[in-house]
């Protein structure tokens, strides 16, 4: 599968002195800025017909020509894999993500993911890079993630990630019971020694997690939390790293301990929570077409639905006062 591109511009003459790159990021937006610089390396963005560098500078009044055939990004195949469609139109896919599923291919996950099910159910999404994927969510982690179907849709929720206008709100159990919200402002980074982990490092990129409580159990609480920032495992790090671990961590929550007074449905409802208690419950964004600002809140999954009833139930039982 393929697409031709043809796009053409002049340069207007307030533009004069600025980069190539510079100015075609401004004509081009639809682009991204490392999209252009390809094509202007490989010659397919010409100045009046003659291929510049990137750093060239220019006059004003030049024509400025792409002509290139998109291919197929990923090779990746395309498998029927059952997907909870939210919401889609011709720019954006929204999904609720279920637990176990994985987003990319990787190592260990060559298919069976989020990409293959893409693929298959629109497969001109193959024509942009990572088949639409602008932003994920752990394997275990469930709820609303946004996939855009094309170029321009891509860059545009790529911006409005890095301008931090697209909103994202998730929900989750932690062990420990809070006193109140809050706002955890620690950089992060991949962790020294494991490499399958994260940790705040003080020399990591910025992380801005917002926490307040929707309920109080005896050893456990109910939060709702927004994100500044994306980083990769970036709630199950920030609320570890304050000791309030996710509930069914694997990787941060360390050594299960048996809530004091604990009864036995509980015990075997929190052994068998074995994925970290996290959905993203709740997606807004500003449609990359129409400028519309959008917004998709989507239900708790059952096992969080079951968890919740359980510590409540234990509460209730234990007529204990919070």
């Amino acid at each position: 599968m393929s697409e031709q591109v043809e796009l053409n511009a002049q340069v207007p003459t307030e533009m004069f002195g600025m980069r190539l790159d510079q100015v075609v990021a401004q004509l081009f937006p639809d682009y991204s800025r490392s999209r252009l610089q390809s094509w202007i390396k490989d010659g397919q963005l010409t100045v009046d017909g003659k291929t510049l560098r990137p750093r060239d500078k220019l006059s004003g009044g030049e024509q400025i020509k792409v002509s290139v055939l998109l291919e197929v990004q990923d090779q990746h195949a395309p498998q029927l894999i059952p997907l909870d469609i939210v919401y889609e139109d011709e720019h954006i896919l929204v999904i609720n993500k279920p637990s176990g599923l994985v987003v990319h291919p990787g190592a260990g996950h060559a298919d069976g993911t989020l990409l293959n099910a893409l693929l298959h159910h629109s497969p001109e999404i193959g024509l942009v890079p990572r088949a639409g994927i602008v932003h994920r969510l752990d394997r275990e982690t469930t709820g609303l993630m946004v996939v855009a179907k094309t170029i321009t849709a891509q860059t545009d929720l790529v911006v409005q990630l890095q301008e931090r206008t697209m909103g994202r709100e998730y929900e989750a159990v932690v062990n420990g019971v809070m006193t109140g919200g809050g706002c955890v402002d620690e950089p992060m980074a991949r962790h020294s020694k494991n490499r399958q982990k994260m940790a705040v490092v003080g020399v990591g990129k910025e992380a801005i997690t917002h926490y307040r409580v929707l309920r109080k159990f005896r050893s456990h609480t109910h939060i709702r939390l927004k994100l500044e920032t994306g980083r990769t495992h970036q709630i199950r790090v920030h609320m570890a790293h304050i000791n309030y671990p996710l509930v069914g961590d694997p990787l941060y929550c360390g050594r299960f301990r048996t809530p004091k007074g604990c009864s036995e449905e509980m015990l075997a409802t929190l052994r068998a929570f074995r994925r970290q208690a996290l959905h993203a419950k709740k997606l807004e964004l500003w449609h990359p077409e129409t400028g519309e600002k959008m917004s998709w809140e989507i239900d708790l999954p059952d096992d969080l639905k079951q968890l919740l009833a359980v510590l409540k139930k234990d509460v209730e039982e234990m007529d204990y006062n919070l």
